[in-house]
């Protein structure tokens, strides 16, 4: 292994570790019940970290499980409430229709939050 390459490695774990405990700081589950009961959403099953790197989040409808990456964890509360609300939202309304973006309205911070991870998904340094 090159300098490059065991700094570029170094860099890496630093990086998962961080985002690791992070992550373990945050009760994914009893904050996606407050912001159910909030916005009158169904319960999800499970809600866990997962280590995603090409989405911010992921719903299986049928499992009634979602997934939101361990990435976020380092974003302000309310991007991952907006996250865990539009994970949620799918429990409702299985796609991107008009219909899923009117439940997703629910939460107030919905357009900001989508900016920010829009600015965030053309950032490479995450």
């Amino acid at each position: 292994m090159s300098e490059r390459q065991e700094d570029r490695w170094v860099r890496e774990m630093a990086r998962r570790h961080v985002r690791s405990l992070a992550s373990a700081t945050i009760d994914l589950d009893e904050r996606a019940r407050g912001l159910s009961r909030r916005y009158d959403l169904p319960f999800a099953e499970s809600v866990r970290w997962t280590d995603m790197e090409s989405q911010w989040g992921s719903c299986t409808m049928d499992e009634r499980t979602i997934r939101i990456s361990s990435r976020v964890a380092a974003f302000p509360g309310w991007v991952l409430d907006y996250l865990l609300v539009h994970e949620l939202a799918h429990l409702v309304v299985g796609d991107h229709s008009p219909a899923f973006w009117e439940v997703v309205g629910r939460y107030p911070k919905s357009e900001r939050a989508r900016g920010f991870l829009i600015a965030k998904s053309g950032d490479d340094t995450d």
